[in-house]
């Protein structure tokens, strides 16, 4: 097989069915921010079909040239209250695109601090409030000029921001510091920080009447209930490995929480009223992570970020009703009623480019170790995307892929003894055999260590 020159190396960190559904409203819409080629997919929910994709950037590993201008990481999402304006976040490039939903062309573009990564509308949708997470305050953006208005001094790594019903206030969850800080929107100022389990939250929502706010725990799998009025924590619940993002449907069952579980692959189903309870496991495509319900809120939409696509949960019965290929690594998802309000809504649009990813489970040779390798072709080259958990914290660890002599990348563990890393090269071989589960599948093997291959020394390898 061909050897693999990895060219970069990410440090530690933190085919399909369709199936129509009814939308309310043919201008509805369902948007997903897609990291690795910088796009932001279109999808129309009344026949659950890709439109076409809005391009915002090109994808990896065009953005490591030195003269490369387009977005880098298109990672966050949000609307204006009149649904007629998207926000893009790229928290490589640092900025928050403004896009019009009826044209889906750029309107203006604002460029904030380090890695920003959501942003929504306040309820008057005179603003939109960025949170920069690589620094330490939420970016208050004037909605119709663009220009930043002040800035929201918050702790370390503000990881989301979203409103209550009256607009009065604002919740912001956090990446780096265990606490919420709730702020008066009309003061600017935080009027309460409540402490949290985890210091890794980069998601929240409300429920549909805005007494709670929920929010994930990535790091520590699980979800706080936090009460809106009292601005208390009413309860903890153990979600589960690589928990994300999650939303609510109003339904016969009463209101539910669906939490998309991305190191179990599912989306699991929680009561919301008095103590939460698990009502259904629902198995999805690889790593779920965006979760936005239809305004009926009859279908949960779910984006794969290891599956490169969407998929519809019918909220009367929790049955994944279809999948929709989309542009590649989808983070943030939202559901957007009446985005076109008239016309096909496809101007603009660029026809979906990339090809079927290809996942690879990680099994322990000993311990609890975890991961999985996600195997995508970028173009000209492919790459080896790699999730790696539960290994010694702040440790070194290197990749082997079929016989080669080299790794094809080696990183070093954050303190939760966690990793991400990309290698880019010639890998087409290891996609081929893989997908066409041929008996001669290269092998993935992590070992503990930089130094050669040693067999005494493996920690997790792919099914043989």
């Amino acid at each position: 097989m061909n050897s693999l020159k990895p060219l970069v190396l990410a440090t530690a960190l933190a085919v399909s069915s369709f199936a129509a559904s009814a939308a309310s409203n043919p201008g509805d819409r369902v948007y997903t921010a897609d990291q690795n080629t910088n796009t932001v997919s279109v999808i129309d929910p009344n026949t659950n079909t890709l439109l076409g994709q809005i391009k915002l950037g090109n994808q990896r590993p065009d953005v490591l040239s030195p003269i490369y201008k387009g977005e880098i990481n298109v990672h966050g999402l949000g609307f204006s209250p009149d649904h007629r304006t998207l926000v893009a976040i790229a928290n490589g490039s640092n900025s928050v695109t403004f896009i019009d939903t009826a044209t889906n062309k750029v309107k203006g573009v604002t460029y904030v601090g380090r890695s920003p990564h959501e942003a929504f509308f306040t309820r008057d949708g005179k603003e939109v409030w960025a949170v920069v997470r690589g620094e330490n305050y939420v970016s208050v953006i004037d909605a119709k000029t663009f220009k930043e208005k002040r800035r929201i001094e918050t702790a370390p790594g503000p990881g989301m921001v979203l409103f209550t019903p009256d607009g009065g206030r604002a919740f912001v969850v956090s990446s780096f510091t265990p606490e919420v800080a709730v702020i008066d929107t009309r003061a600017y100022k935080i009027v309460k920080r409540i402490p949290v389990v985890s210091p890794f939250s980069p998601f929240l929502q409300f429920t549909p009447e805005g007494k709670e706010v929920w929010m994930g725990h990535k790091d520590v799998g699980k979800v706080t209930r936090i009460d809106v009025k009292s601005m208390r924590v009413t309860g903890v619940i153990d979600t589960g490995f690589i928990t994300n993002h999650l939303g609510f449907a109003k339904t016969s069952r009463g209101t539910l929480a669906y939490v998309a579980v991305g190191g179990e692959n599912v989306v699991k189903v929680y009561s919301t009223d008095g103590e939460a309870k698990l009502l259904n496991t629902i198995a999805t495509g690889a790593l779920p992570h965006g979760v936005w319900p239809s305004d009926d809120s009859e279908r949960m939409y779910v984006g794969l970020e290891n599956g490169d696509a969407v998929q519809v949960i019918d909220t009367a019965s929790d049955k994944v009703t279809a999948t929709v290929p989309i542009g590649q690594a989808p983070q943030a998802l939202v559901y957007v009623s009446n985005a076109v309000p008239s016309g096909s809504g496809t101007d603009n649009l660029k026809p979906l480019a990339n090809a079927v990813p290809v996942n690879i489970p990680l099994m322990p040779d000993s311990g609890d170790a975890k991961g999985f390798v996600v195997a995508r072709n970028f173009g000209v080259v492919d790459a080896l995307e790699l999730f790696l958990y539960k290994l010694k914290p702040e440790t070194v660890y290197s990749i082997y892929v079929g016989d080669q002599k080299v790794p094809v990348a080696s990183f070093k563990t954050n303190p939760m003894g966690m990793a991400d890393g990309t290698a880019i090269g010639e890998i087409r071989e290891v996609t081929r055999l893989q997908s066409e589960a041929n008996p001669k599948t290269a092998s993935i093997v992590v070992i503990e260590g930089d130094g050669p291959m040693d067999a005494a020394k493996v920690v997790l390898r792919s099914p043989k």
